[in-house]
């Protein structure tokens, strides 16, 4: 029988979300507590009228911000064209121009290629199962303080348990964790070395490792970038022994630090390279690059999806990388990152409390502990200031192996006057929160 429908006579915040509670699983997250009702480049209005500063962008999907009008136009034609076919079955142009021009985009100079999907999540699965293929190994070495979804492999590999793989076991086997480097919480490179080689002498066979699987500036866990040294110890050993390197840039990629893709600014390219978030500017749209000779590993039909590489979802990516070009937004990613590092710098002078201020391009991140020492991270204090932004129209996020870290996320395309109001919000917002 099916159950009558509530009606309510006004749409606000707080009467959505109990419908919301009502009718959805409590497993599905919610960070603010507010329904958008139309959106414009980096602000939001919700439903009561009330207007926004986003400095989430969806977590890192909106590096062209909100309804850029170049990828709106995009995805209009497309639709009046078709929506679907699935390209396994009826091919079109368009993922191969999207395809061709992410080859050309990859760093290092072996041939690429690549293939299109529908989430991050389920870009590494395929990375993972393409390393698989081409070394004919088992094993996968992830890091600690990493995220790479919440499919059943990519929860295996991700670092941190709650809430990500609490009550979710168990999950595929031969995955590992090695340390990943944080000074400030007093993990050098070296001592991140020391463990992947301790991984390979006592857990895992180097015979039986297919690859290790990094971000370039770990996302959920804090936007810690793994240091140069870093990537180039990590490189001679899966040198010595065999071992693919995959990057997953499912948030650092589409130009959020300030290069296309953030491994570009490594010292040794990545064999493998995963995509989604900003890619499409919105739509569901993920790709794996790689080496070419790594990626004809598969067997014809072993990789594919009906959803994968949508062509409306393909319009908005070749439109997202035009809105890159005309508007210069790689460069745009460095000065407001220069903008933000400095009043966060300048702001952690006057709380002890900020002990860091970091990452690359415009992936920039603020830690908080109390009385200054990093060996007592304050989520509680991270979970007012984002609090107190949000009553004052900002909306931030929060992220951190230990909760305690606020990370920066707004559209590449945001006008510096709207820039600074975040900005001078987060001011506010840390100095109410750490009197409290």
């Amino acid at each position: 029988m099916n159950q009558p429908q509530p009606a309510f006579a006004t749409r606000t915040n707080d009467a959505l979300m109990a419908r919301r509670h009502a009718a959805m699983p409590r497993g599905v997250g919610q960070s603010h507590n507010v329904f958008i009702e139309r959106a414009k480049n980096s602000e939001i209005w919700d439903v009561e009228g009330r207007r926004h500063i986003d400095f989430a962008g969806g977590i890192a999907v909106l590096n062209t911000g909100h309804n850029h009008p170049t990828i709106t136009a995009a995805v209009q034609a497309q639709v009046e064209r078709f929506s679907h076919t699935c390209f396994q079955v009826v091919a079109y142009e368009s993922y191969v121009e999207l395809a061709e021009k992410l080859n050309a985009k990859a760093p290092g100079n072996a041939p690429k290629k690549t293939m299109l999907l529908s989430t991050g999540a389920e870009a590494v699965e395929n990375a993972v199962k393409i390393a698989r293929a081409f070394t004919g190994r088992p094993g996968i070495i992830a890091f600690t303080g990493a995220f790479h979804g919440r499919t059943n492999l990519t929860m295996g590999l991700t670092g941190k348990v709650a809430p990500y793989k609490t009550g979710f076991g168990p999950f595929t086997g031969e995955l590992f964790h090695a340390r990943f480097p944080n000074a400030l919480h007093g993990v050098s490179v070296q001592d991140a070395l020391d463990s992947v080689q301790q991984l390979l002498k006592h857990d895992i066979d180097p015979a039986r490792t297919a690859a290790f699987i990094l971000e370039p500036v770990q996302g959920e866990g804090g936007f810690v970038p793994a240091p140069q040294e870093f990537i180039a110890g990590l490189k001679a050993i899966a040198d010595e022994h065999g071992i693919l390197i995959i990057a997953d840039e499912v948030q650092t990629g589409a130009g959020r630090t300030g290069t296309w893709y953030a491994s570009e600014q490594w010292p040794a390219a990545p064999d493998l390279i995963t995509t989604a978030k900003s890619l499409a500017g919105g739509y569901p749209l993920a790709a794996v690059t790689g080496r070419a000779d790594i990626m004809d590993a598969p067997i014809v039909g072993g990789l594919g999806g009906t959803y994968a590489g949508n062509p409306v979802a393909v319009a908005a990516a070749l439109a997202v990388i035009q809105v890159f070009e005309d508007e210069k937004l790689l460069d745009r990613a460095q000065h407001i990152g220069q903008r933000m590092r400095s009043h966060l710098e300048a702001l952690a002078q006057q709380h002890k409390a900020i002990v860091e201020v970091r990452g690359p391009g415009a992936m920039v991140a603020f830690e908080i502990c109390k009385d200054g020492n990093p060996q007592q991270p304050d989520a509680e204090a991270t979970k007012r200031i984002c609090a107190e932004a949000a009553k004052r129209g900002l909306i931030l996020l929060s992220c951190g192996t230990y909760g305690n870290a606020v990370r920066l996320l707004m559209p590449l395309t945001i006008e510096d006057s709207v820039l600074d109001e975040g900005l001078a919000i987060i001011s506010d917002s840390v100095a109410a929160a750490l009197a409290a």
